[in-house]
C-alpha cells in the first residue's frame, strides 16, 4: 500500500516564493545550484534518481535542472557565465519588459558614439576621421545586425504550429493498423520478450535512454482446478460460465473468470440478492435477514467494486458472486475477471517469508468469484434475463426460496517480475519538467490472450511521428516521458511501483499524465476524462478533431472528471498530477453502468475489426492525444485553468444536502481569486512582449501544484484520494460527502466537511499567495 500524504499549499508556496525571489535577486540569472537548495525538498536533494542520469547527454557532467538566462552585460563585472551551465534561451520579445542588455536596440548607436574624435585642424584631417568613423560605423552595424539576428533566432516561440500539423499529419490509420498486426504476432511470446521488442522498437524510432524497469511482485492467477458453484438442492455442479462441470469444455476463456487476490477455500451458504450493493440496497437486505457468512449475489456497477466489497465484509458476508446485468452491458452473459488489488505490489517477498509457508495472499476475507448472467439467473430463480423494453433488470422474486450453494475458489499466487519500458524525449528549455504518457502491455493473466496492442499501437505511432520531427531539428520545451506499463490488469502494479520509487522527483517535476489505457472500447462517442484544470484543453483538442458530425450542429465535447481504472490512478490519486485520457466508448445511460470498466473481458481477435475495421477511430484518438501532449510540452504557460477547478467545486456543492454557508463562502473566494489570477497573471504571461521566463516558470509551478491541495488521507476503499474526481455524471458531488451521508461510520459528516473545506481553503491560499508574489514583483521589477 502506498503511504498517504497530505500536501499543504503553504509550504509549497514558501518554496516557490523563496526560489522566485532568489531568481530576481540574482540580476536576472537563474543558478542551478542556488535554486536546488531552495526549491527542492531535502529528501529530493539526497535522492540520486536514475531519471536524471537517463536524461544526461554525452559530455555533460550533470543533467541541468533549472532554466537560466544570460547575465546582463555590466561594466562592474566580467559578465562571464559559469562554463559548467548550459544557457537555455527563453521565449521573450527583445523589447519585452525584462529585456536583456544584449537585445537593446540602442546598442548600435551607443557603439557609434564612441568613435574617436579629433581637432578640426584642416580639411584633409577631417576627411580621414570621417572615413574612419564611417568604417567603424558600418562595421558596428554589421556586428550589431548579426548579433541581433542571432539573438532573434534563439528567442523563437517554443510552440510551433507547423510542427504540430506535421506531427498530426504523420499519424495515419494505415500505420497504426500495421503496428497492430505486428503486436498481434507477439501474443504467444512471454512478457519479457514483448518488453525487449518494445524497447528495441523505441530505440529504432529514435527515443533516447530507453530502459526496462523491473519490479518483483506477487501476482494472482487461476488455480490448477477451476472454481466451482454447486447447487446443493439439485446436487448440480457449475463452472463460472454456467456450464455444468460434467460437460467437456473447450472454451479457452473459461479460466478467465476469476477475482485476483480473492480469498481461497470453500463455503456452503445461502445466496442473498444484494442487487448493486449500494448502501441503500444493503440497508434493505440487512433489515430483512441475517447475512452473517452468507454469499452475496452482486451486480457490477454504480459504485467502485472495492467499496461495495468493503461494505459486504463489514456486514459479515462470507462470499460474493459477481455478475453483470444484461440490461447494463451486452457482455453480461460472458465470463470476465476482476482484480481486488487497489494498486501496486500487494505483498513483498519479505512479508511472505515472515508470514510463513501457509500464509494466503488475499486482499479480502471474502470468497469472490465472477459468474455469467445465465448462472446468476439460475441462482436468483429470475423469470427473465435482460429482456423486455424497457429492459427488466434481474432480481430474485420475493416468493422464491433462497438457494444454498457450495462455493469453491482455488486461485494461486506467485512472485514474478513485472516489466516497464521507459523512454525519453528530452526537453529544450525546461528539461526537468516532465509530461508523462502511458500505455500498457501484458495480459490479464499468464497464458491468457494478449489485449495490449490496442493501446500500444496508438502510442508507438505517436512516438514515430514525433521522432520524425526531431530528426529535422525540433525539440519540445519540456521532457516527454513515454511509459509502457506491466501488470496493469492485476492492479496497475508497474505504474504504482515506478511511481513510488520516483515519487519525490515526480511530485515537483511531473506536470501532467496523458493516458492511452484503452483508446477504443466501443464504437460510441468520443469522450474525455480529465482533471478539472485540463478540461478546457480537452475540449479544444476534441473540437479540432471531431468526426462525429459535418456541416454544423455538432454536439459539444463530452468531458468529465470521473474516476476511471487504469495506470493514471497512481498519478492522479497519490501525486495529484493533472491527467487526461481520450477514448471512444458508449456513454453510460444510467448511474448503474458506471464502473463496468472494472471488468476484464476475454480478448477476441475479431472484436477490434468489428469496432473499428478501418482504424479511423484509432487514428483520431492518436491525433487528439498527440496534440494534447504537444500543448502540454510546448506551451510557455501550462494550459491549466484554475477557474475551471473553482467552477467545478461550486458545481459539486450545488444542491448537496451537506453544503454549509462557510463551505460556500470559501468556494466563492476560490472562484474570485482564480478568475483574477487568470486575468492578471496568466494572461500577461501568455503575451510574448511581457513574458519573463523566470516569471513563467514560477507561474507554472503554482498551476502544477494546485490539485495537490485536494488530496485527502484514507478515503473509503475504491474512492479516489483526489476529491476533484467524482463517481458518476448523475451524481457529480464530492464522493466523500456522499459516503459520509450513506455510511456515517466510515467518516462522520463533520469530519468529511472539514476535509473538503480544508482542501478548498488550501487551494485558495495557494492562489492568493501566487497573486501576492507576482503583484509584489510587478511593483518592484528590479
Amino acid at each position: 500500500m502506498v503511504d498517504t500524504q497530505v500536501f499543504h499549499s503553504n509550504s509549497a508556496l514558501q518554496v516557490t516564493d523563496m526560489a522566485y525571489r532568489k531568481v530576481r535577486a540574482g540580476n536576472g540569472s537563474l543558478r542551478v545550484r542556488d535554486l536546488e537548495s531552495e526549491e527542492l525538498h531535502t529528501a529530493s536533494m539526497e535522492l540520486e534518481w536514475d531519471m536524471e542520469k537517463e536524461l544526461e547527454e554525452p559530455g555533460l557532467d550533470r543533467f541541468q535542472l533549472e532554466c537560466m538566462e544570460h547575465q546582463p552585460v555590466s561594466s562592474s563585472s566580467g559578465g562571464g557565465m559559469d562554463p559548467d551551465l548550459e544557457p537555455i534561451q527563453p521565449s521573450v520579445s527583445p523589447r519585452g519588459r525584462f529585456e536583456r542588455l544584449q537585445e537593446d536596440p540602442n546598442y548600435v548607436s551607443r557603439f557609434t558614439r564612441s568613435a574617436p574624435k579629433g581637432q578640426r585642424r584642416n580639411g584633409t584631417c577631417l576627411a580621414k576621421y570621417l572615413l574612419a568613423g564611417m568604417g567603424v560605423f558600418a562595421l558596428g552595424l554589421l556586428i550589431g545586425r548579426y548579433a541581433f539576428s542571432k539573438e532573434q533566432v534563439k528567442v523563437e516561440p517554443s510552440a510551433d504550429t507547423d510542427v504540430l500539423e506535421k506531427i498530426v499529419q504523420g499519424i495515419t490509420a494505415k500505420k497504426i493498423q500495421a503496428l497492430q498486426r505486428e503486436f498481434d504476432n507477439l501474443s504467444d511470446l512471454p512478457e519479457e520478450s514483448k518488453v525487449r521488442y518494445i524497447a528495441q522498437l523505441w530505440e529504432n524510432l529514435g527515443l533516447k535512454n530507453v530502459q526496462v524497469n523491473n519490479h518483483m511482485a506477487l501476482l494472482s492467477y487461476p488455480g490448477p482446478n477451476l472454481s466451482t458453484i454447486i447447487d446443493t438442492s439439485r446436487n448440480q455442479c457449475y463452472l463460472p460460465s454456467g456450464m455444468r462441470c460434467d460437460q467437456p469444455f473447450a472454451s479457452p476463456t473459461e479460466p478467465f473468470a476469476f477475482a485476483a487476490y480473492s480469498a481461497v477455500g470453500n463455503l456452503v451458504a445461502e445466496v442473498v440478492d444484494v442487487q448493486y450493493g449500494s448502501p441503500e440496497d444493503l440497508r434493505r437486505v440487512q433489515a430483512s435477514a441475517n447475512v452473517t457468512n452468507k454469499i452475496a449475489l452482486l451486480k457490477l456497477g454504480q459504485f467502485p467494486l472495492l467499496y461495495k466489497l468493503s461494505l459486504l465484509s463489514e456486514m459479515g458476508f462470507g462470499g460474493c458472486l459477481l455478475y453483470v446485468d444484461p440490461c447494463d452491458a451486452p457482455f453480461g452473459n460472458k465470463t470476465f475477471g476482476v482484480t481486488l488489488n487497489p494498486g501496486g505490489n500487494p505483498f513483498s517477498q519479505e512479508d511472505s517469508r515472515s508470514a510463513g509457508r501457509d500464509s494466503r495472499h488475499n486482499l479480502t476475507s471474502l470468497l469472490v468469484q465472477p459468474i455469467s448472467a445465465s448462472l446468476a439467473k439460475m441462482l436468483l430463480s429470475a423469470p427473465a434475463m435482460g429482456q423486455g423494453r424497457p429492459c427488466i433488470s434481474m432480481a430474485m422474486p420475493s416468493a422464491s426460496a433462497r438457494k444454498i450453494i457450495n462455493l469453491t475458489i482455488e486461485n494461486q499466487a506467485s512472485f514474478k517480475m513485472v516489466h516497464n519500458v521507459i523512454g525519453y524525449l528530452k526537453g529544450k528549455t525546461n528539461p526537468d519538467r516532465y509530461v508523462l504518457v502511458g500505455s500498457r502491455h501484458g495480459s490479464w493473466y499468464e497464458g491468457a490472450l494478449a489485449d495490449w496492442g490496442n493501446s500500444y499501437a496508438v502510442m508507438t505511432q505517436i512516438i514515430a511521428s514525433m521522432m520524425a520531427q526531431t530528426r529535422v531539428g525540433w525539440q519540445p520545451d519540456r521532457t516527454i516521458v513515454f511509459c509502457s506499463w506491466g501488470g496493469t490488469s492485476l492492479g496497475n502494479i508497474g505504474s504504482f511501483e515506478w511511481g513510488k520509487e520516483n515519487a519525490v522527483v515526480l511530485q515537483s517535476r511531473a506536470v501532467a499524465y496523458v493516458s492511452l489505457h484503452s483508446p477504443v472500447r466501443a464504437p460510441g462517442s468520443l469522450q474525455a476524462t480529465a482533471s478539472p484544470s485540463l478540461q478546457q484543453l480537452a475540449a479544444e483538442t476534441q473540437k479540432r478533431h471531431s468526426k462525429s458530425c459535418r456541416g454544423g450542429g455538432c454536439p459539444g465535447p463530452n468531458i468529465s472528471s470521473l474516476q476511471t481504472p487504469g495506470d493514471l490512478s497512481f498519478f492522479s490519486n497519490q501525486l495529484a498530477v493533472p491527467t487526461v485520457e481520450f477514448t471512444y466508448s458508449e456513454l453510460p445511460k444510467t448511474e448503474r453502468t458506471f464502473f463496468l470498466s472494472e471488468a476484464f473481458t476475454p480478448h477476441e481477435s475479431s472484436l477490434r475489426e468489428t469496432l473499428d475495421p478501418a482504424f479511423e477511430l484509432h487514428e483520431n484518438i492518436a491525433k487528439i492525444t498527440a496534440e494534447a501532449i504537444l500543448r502540454l510540452a510546448t506551451d510557455p504557460v501550462l494550459p491549466f485553468y484554475p477557474l475551471d477547478i473553482a467552477l467545478d467545486i461550486q458545481n459539486k456543492l450545488k444542491d448537496d444536502l451537506l453544503r454549509r454557508p462557510d463551505l460556500l463562502n470559501v468556494a466563492a473566494s476560490l472562484r474570485d481569486n482564480s478568475a483574477f489570477f487568470q486575468s492578471e497573471v496568466m494572461r500577461p504571461a501568455n503575451d510574448p512582449k511581457e513574458r519573463d521566463p523566470a516569471h513563467v516558470r514560477m507561474l507554472n509551478d503554482v498551476l502544477r501544484d494546485l490539485e495537490k491541495s485536494f488530496l485527502i488521507p484514507n478515503p473509503p476503499p475504491g474512492f479516489s484520494r483526489n476529491i476533484l474526481y467524482c463517481l458518476s455524471r448523475q451524481n457529480p458531488h464530492f464522493s466523500i460527502l456522499k459516503d459520509a451521508l450513506d455510511v456515517p461510520w466510515h467518516n462522520s459528516i463533520n469530519q468529511s466537511l472539514i476535509l473538503v473545506s480544508s482542501a478548498i481553503s488550501s487551494a485558495d491560499r495557494l492562489i492568493q499567495s501566487g497573486l501576492d508574489l507576482f503583484e509584489n514583483e510587478n511593483d518592484n521589477p528590479n
